[in-house]
């Protein structure tokens, strides 16, 4: 498995990806191999042996080759999939609880997202081409989740309506990067402190 790109991809879906329907079986490799995957560079770095994570998923090397032909594929489908994690909780979340717990809820879980990128990081800031679009796939997936999440709680008089999601964002992953370095809960107490100082000057 290769870094070399021989098809990169122009837009916002994933490459190899036609139309065509996945079969129920090899779309349950291919979430066993995305599950195996992010394990494994959390733990073993993105340069892992792919036959780690092929056996970690269950699956054959071979599996793992026809699904994802080089290594960049599988970093960015990981990558994906753990953006769309983060952007679907989003959703969910607003359905159990009220909008500002739901609020403080997900940018707990936008945490943990920050902390499971932290296994791609020397993949992402690599320079290879692969991953150009993956930037602009955050920004598309996650700021329309947070901004639907701030306005919600901005109308119910929970949280100030001034604050911009990109804003946020980058505030969560510094407070993030410097708790990763100390105690990885002083992130998350810090995150929620973040989240207190938005009902500061909130309006019904």
């Amino acid at each position: 498995m290769n870094d070399k790109t021989e098809n990169p991809s122009d837009g916002l879906e994933p490459r190899d990806h036609t139309d065509r329907p996945v079969r129920a079986d090899a779309q349950r490799n291919i979430n066993a191999l995305l599950q195996s995957a992010m394990t494994v560079f959390a733990t073993s770095g993105v340069d892992a042996p792919v036959r780690e994570i092929a056996e970690k998923a269950g699956v054959g090397v071979g599996t793992l080759y026809r699904h994802f032909p080089q290594r960049s594929d599988l970093i960015e489908a990981v990558f994906r999939q753990e953006v769309d994690a983060c952007a679907d909780a989003a959703e969910e979340l607003s359905a159990q609880y009220e909008p500002g717990e739901a609020l403080a809820r997900w940018m707990q879980r936008y945490v943990d997202f920050i902390a499971a990128k932290r296994g791609l990081a020397a993949a992402l800031h690599s320079g290879n081409p692969a991953y150009e679009t993956l930037p602009a796939y955050f920004d598309k997936r996650l700021n329309p989740a947070l901004r639907t999440l701030l306005e919600t709680a901005a109308a119910a008089g929970e949280v100030r309506a001034d604050v911009e999601p990109d804003d946020l964002l980058r505030a969560v992953a510094s407070l993030s990067a410097a708790g990763h370095k100390s105690n990885p809960m002083q992130a998350r107490q810090m995150v929620a402190l973040l989240v207190d100082g938005l009902r500061y000057r909130a309006t019904l």
